[in-house]
């Protein structure tokens, strides 16, 4: 159990301890938890508001966000998958929705046929901008009104530490 505190916190938390029973520290386990609580926590507040007020899922609106900014509102689904934080299993069911509702269209990649591209119709470009200010307002509201400029950048630094991106997409 590495996410517990340290039973001792007099003690050092590796000392005496094997390699699969290191104990956080307190102030690890605090940040541990506070990450946690961010990653478990937050989606579900962003996505309260884009559902209620444009009928997406976060997963959905993020989809539609990442390909809107891309050149051409074109990018290969792989690429897709990644920047919206979900399976290319997941995308693809979402994005045969969007086809149906006629937001995105797809085609075999004329530069490497093993590769889908993905494009956003300007049906589904309506769309994200319609919905784009409602998420707009979860984020200022739920995260950066709550912070300082110096915690914005403290926190900007910290994900990019933190980041792991293919190298195919770096």
């Amino acid at each position: 159990m590495t996410t517990r505190a340290n039973p001792d916190p007099g003690k050092d938390a590796t000392e005496g301890a094997t390699d699969d029973a290191l104990w956080l520290s307190a102030p690890e386990k605090e940040a541990w938890t506070g990450l946690v609580s961010l990653v478990l926590l937050l989606p579900g507040r962003l996505e309260s508001p884009l559902q209620q007020e444009a009928g997406l899922t976060l997963f959905e609106y993020l989809t539609l966000s990442q390909i809107s900014e891309a050149p051409e509102r074109r990018l290969r689904m792989s690429e897709l998958a990644y920047l919206a934080n979900g399976s290319l299993s997941r995308l693809s069911n979402v994005v045969k929705r969007f086809e149906k509702r006629g937001w995105m269209e797809r085609w075999a990649d004329p530069d490497d046929g093993r590769y889908t591209i993905a494009a956003l119709t300007d049906a589904g470009y309506d769309v994200v901008v319609a919905a784009a200010p409602t998420h707009v307002r979860s984020v200022r509201q739920l995260v950066l009104d709550q912070l300082t400029p110096a915690d914005q950048q403290a926190l900007a630094r910290i994900a990019e530490k933190l980041r792991v991106r293919p190298a195919d997409l770096a």
